[in-house]
């Protein structure tokens, strides 16, 4: 446990002290309660990202060393600097037409307002990510190779509706189209725009995974360049879901506190503990161990995508979302060990 989890500590020591000296020093004797708000967010970070876990170690068992060692390194880099510090400057900026420079003043001295043009944006984000995980969420269902199911009784009727090309898309168009019956007139063209954007990218990156897994059978002379452009849409593709994963994570950070930098050490300090999960899994071969465990990870993410959906017009407490994730990967881990039983 402790080789999974070393780098996990360190950065969570590191990061801790950080919130502590940042609070005392900008804050005016505050560090004790930045280092509680930071560890905080790391626990919802961590509980609300068990089935992410369950996700990427899906993907990173078809990955080299090489891949599984950049996902940790390069990937922690794009998710706690690119995602959680970055992209909501970035979408501020492009929102309030303003310099990112300007924006990033703003976020360290100007907090509330920042909050409120992060908050307007919350829409069309968390509907971005909500249209990749349904597709996500409806790709794994209806693969007409599966052989396994959960929750037999709709797992097999999902899967026989497989067999008409282009379900995955049409259901999510419906549920945008149920989602502008609720949205507000002022906003219904960026959700709209935003969820057609999640869609035609997990097409683009799902459907070049495909064609390279086909390349890479047919023309096995060419395997090793078909392994590193699969390697790399593989590491594309995870960062994708990781994003859509922490989309109201981070937006939901502001509840909490409106300090960026301590909102990112504490997202930060979560992120590592769940890419190390991750590793874990995989390393332990422990999906092939508790055969349900993805098909809990993926309910979980079909929850998660419809919640996403709901956040727009209704706020969803980041307790219920966490809690619902959690239910399904607990319920599909013990009916795993209740088969194993029965197997022996």
């Amino acid at each position: 446990m402790t080789k999974y989890f070393l780098g996990s500590y360190i950065v969570t020591i590191l990061g801790l002290i950080s919130a502590y000296l940042w609070g005392e020093h900008v804050h005016g004797g505050t560090g004790l309660t930045c280092v509680f708000i930071a560890s905080v967010l790391a626990i919802l970070e961590v509980s609300l990202s068990f089935d992410n876990a369950v996700v990427n170690a899906m993907k990173l068992e078809n990955m080299s060393e090489k891949w599984r060692h950049r996902f940790i390194t390069w990937g922690i880099l794009i998710a706690v600097f690119g995602m959680r510090f970055l992209f909501p400057l970035l979408v501020v900026a492009i929102f309030a037409k303003l310099n990112i420079l300007d924006v990033l003043n703003m976020a360290f001295n100007d907090v509330h307002s920042y909050a409120h043009y992060l908050e307007l944006t919350h829409a069309p984000i968390v509907t971005f990510g909500g249209s990749f995980l349904l597709m996500l969420f409806m790709d794994y269902f209806t693969e007409s190779n599966k052989k396994v199911h959960w929750i037999g009784f709709i797992e097999e009727r999902l899967q026989k509706l497989g067999k008409y090309n282009g379900l995955c898309t049409i259901t999510t168009l419906c549920a945008l189209g149920l989602l502008m019956l609720k949205t507000a007139p002022d906003m219904r063209m960026s959700v709209l725009t935003s969820g057609i954007a999640g869609i035609i990218t997990y097409l683009c990156i799902d459907g070049l995974a495909e064609w390279l897994e086909r390349r890479q059978e047919a023309r096995a002379k060419m395997c090793a360049d078909t392994v590193k452009c699969s390697g790399l849409v593989g590491f594309l593709y995870l960062e994708l879901i990781d994003a859509s994963f922490s989309l109201d994570g981070v937006l939901g950070a502001f509840a909490l506190s409106k300090d960026i930098l301590i909102i990112t050490i504490g997202l930060f300090i979560g992120a590592m503990f769940v890419r190390s999960l991750t590793i874990m899994l995989v390393e332990k071969k422990t999906l092939a161990q508790y055969l349900y465990l993805e098909h809990g990870a993926h309910w979980a993410i079909g929850t998660l995508a419809i919640l996403m959906f709901v956040s727009t017009f209704h706020e969803v407490p980041e307790v219920v979302t966490g809690l619902l994730g959690l239910v399904f990967i607990v319920s599909a881990l013990v009916s795993s060990i209740i088969h194993n039983k029965k197997k022996n």
